[in-house]
């Protein structure tokens, strides 16, 4: 099996063995009968496993051209699951355009437990190399980043990671694998949000780590068990459900995004446009107040004001007070986030629909 699409179609949805169903059943239990104590079919309590993990998980790594996955209750969960392979001491270098969540993991959780962080330039592979000290066992990257839409050389720091015998994960929510498989590149695992793109419909939590590793994958089980933070059999069926049509959906995200690209360049309200190539996220600054930018932003008809990104619906923020809310204003004055900065989530919709509304809702202020 060769093409994406097939992959996000079949892997992990043989038809039902009992009654022939094409779509796999919800595995909706929380325990396993046992025919004698520790003898069981491979399931004993869905905290720890479930068949419908085990189906997303498959069809994920397949996309990702990995070896191994384990799915999680969220993005945060996959991150908390990573971090846990590290202990108190541990040195972490960053990149310096993360999700604020991710910050808030980094400076609110992971510092108490004892681990450090550096954060530098993401554009820069040297500048990872540089902060690498004695004590540093990872390198995260986010690529294109949240949100400025920077990109990583995932193959350049992984190789310097490599020869340091430092573990590398790459955030592959914005890229998806439809774009880009980091563990072809050298990293050592791949993680998502899979309630971004993979779900790709705003009606589920999750996330994911996808490695080649078997002995990271044990313990990245381990990790889901230990802390409880696996997801519901419900949450992995609709994210299977979501992720059958990744490819289908990317393709029309990108094309609509690179209209927006171009609309926004044209007008004469637009200051700066952050867009990495591909894709469907679109950061943009505009010759407003940032008052007047909160105003418009409420404004649009089809681009929702909301949280979260990914959805076939399109979406718009200020990372500011938003998505970014929890990095202090002078770290992100310091990054280049400003209070300015607008993100737009381009959906599926009609293109001329998304055209029409960022033309007529700008013409109120300008």
């Amino acid at each position: 099996m060769k093409g994406f699409n097939t992959k996000a179609v079949h892997v992990g949805q043989k038809p039902e063995g009992l009654t022939g169903a094409v779509i796999s059943p919800i595995y909706q239990t929380s325990t396993y009968a046992q025919e004698a104590p520790g003898k069981h079919k491979g399931f004993d309590y869905t905290r720890a496993d479930n068949p419908n993990y085990r189906n997303l998980e498959a069809a994920i790594a397949a996309l990702e051209e990995g070896a191994y996955a384990t799915v999680f209750s969220s993005g945060i969960g996959a991150e908390l699951a990573v971090l846990n392979l590290l202990k108190a001491g541990d040195h972490v270098v960053a990149g310096d355009d993360l999700y604020g969540g991710t910050y808030r993991l980094f400076t609110q959780w992971g510092m108490r437990f004892g681990l450090s962080f550096d954060f530098v330039d993401g554009t820069n592979p040297k500048a990872f190399e540089k902060a690498i000290q004695k004590k540093t066992k990872l390198i995260w990257i986010e690529t294109p980043t949240n949100p400025l839409l920077k990109t990583t050389d995932i193959k350049a720091v992984a190789t310097i990671a490599k020869k340091k015998k430092i573990l590398t994960v790459a955030d592959n929510t914005f890229a998806t694998p439809y774009f880009q498989k980091p563990l072809n590149l050298g990293a050592a695992m791949s993680l998502h949000s899979t309630t971004k793109y993979i779900g790709g419909h705003s009606d589920v939590i999750g996330g994911v780590v996808v490695t080649n590793d078997k002995k990271l994958k044990e313990k990245l089980n381990l990790a889901r068990m230990s802390l409880g933070i696996n997801p519901s059999p419900f949450d992995c069926w609709l994210t299977q459900r979501g992720l059958k049509t990744l490819g289908l959906r990317m393709e029309r995200h990108q094309e609509n995004a690179k209209a927006v690209v171009q609309f926004f360049k044209k007008h004469p309200l637009t200051k700066k446009v952050y867009y990495p190539g591909f894709g469907g996220m679109v950061s943009a600054e505009f010759k407003l107040t940032v008052d007047q930018t909160k105003k418009l932003i409420s404004s649009f008809e089809y681009f929702t004001l909301g949280e979260s990104l990914g959805g076939v619906e399109s979406l718009v923020c200020h990372p500011a007070t938003m998505t970014h809310a929890s990095i202090p204003p002078k770290e992100r004055v310091k990054r280049g986030l400003s209070d300015s900065l607008v993100r737009f989530s381009v959906g599926i919709e009609d293109v001329e629909d998304l055209l029409d509304d960022l033309k007529n809702t700008l013409s109120r202020f300008g």
